[in-house]
């Protein structure tokens, strides 16, 4: 088992962090034994939508008040900003099992325990991606698979302002109440805290999705 390399970005624009996981995800498909990667940062203001050609979600994007990106994850518009933690984790699934809906519940899983940390009862619901608390999204998750190695990922709601979120129907849900945890403890957290906090986290839960993945792939 390998350890992953998590990097801490700060505040960096939707299009360089694209282009960072493009070029990432080029190496590996090259380099079988190339470390696998998780980005951690902060968006400026954007909106992104993934491969669908249904596009109500963005309500027409004429009115939107920051760039908008149509990018190759799955789902729906979701916005991305400052007060949110977003972790772009570039994983080679060919090395454990090739197994998309078991990564994306790991993920989920993975911020559900994490939040617990904080006291959160966070949860899945059935038929909807993301992490919730109660009837409230916390977390989005959206990713993108190419050559069986991942990119995009989940951004957790940290603090900040949800108001961007009211433009679209996030995730084309309708009537969804956005939060963050910032709401939810009733306390101010600062993303690059939290950042910290969540790598520790990591670090541990992916030798836990390496060895699932490998066990999974030997039973097959």
């Amino acid at each position: 088992m390998n350890d992953p390399r998590i990097s801490w970005l700060g505040r960096v624009d939707f299009a360089s962090v694209l282009a960072l996981q493009e070029e990432i995800v080029a190496r590996k498909r090259e380099q079988l034994d190339a470390v696998d990667e998780i980005l951690l940062l902060e968006h400026e203001p954007v909106y992104t939508i993934g491969r669908t050609p249904d596009k109500s979600s963005l309500l027409g994007a004429a009115h939107l008040p920051h760039p908008m990106f149509a990018i190759n994850r799955g789902g729906q518009a979701t916005y991305h900003g400052p007060g949110q933690l977003m972790a772009y984790p570039i994983v080679d699934l060919r090395r454990c099992g090739q197994d998309l809906h078991r990564y994306l519940r790991w993920v989920e899983e993975t911020l559900i325990e994490f939040l617990a940390t904080y006291k959160m009862s966070a949860t899945q619901r059935e038929g909807l991606t993301g992490v919730w608390i109660t009837n409230r999204k916390i977390a989005s998750i959206g990713v993108g698979v190419r050559h069986w190695i991942t990119m995009h990922g989940f951004a957790l709601n940290v603090c900040g302002d949800l108001s961007p979120f009211a433009e679209i129907v996030p995730c084309g849900i309708s009537n969804v109440t956005m939060t963050s945890m910032e709401r939810e403890a009733g306390k101010s957290f600062s993303v690059a805290d939290i950042a910290t906090e969540f790598e520790k986290h990591v670090r541990e839960k992916f030798h836990t999705l390496q060895r699932n993945q490998e066990a999974h792939a030997f039973s097959h």
